[in-house]
């Protein structure tokens, strides 16, 4: 990767702008572009979309997610 990434933050932060995956605690997985985070790791997502078994289940436009239900964050391939 390109950007030094030496706290986990810095990650969140190179890729806000840009679009990220998130699986939620239930199963459910999201990918929409990172607008803003905070230190609990709540994000705000736009463009939000719910994914099922990797394809587009339904359109879901802005989104806040709280931290607490993030099992994983990761910028899309």
């Amino acid at each position: 990767m390109a950007n030094k990434i030496e706290r986990p933050l810095d990650l969140l932060n190179n890729s806000k702008g840009k679009e990220v995956i998130v699986s939620l605690k239930g199963g459910k997985q999201l990918v929409g572009t990172l607008l803003a985070f905070d230190i609990h790791i709540n994000l705000v997502l736009d463009n939000a979309k719910e994914l099922e078994n990797g394809e587009n289940k339904r359109n879901l436009g802005i989104v806040f997610l709280r931290g607490d239900t993030i099992i994983f964050i990761s910028p899309a391939a």
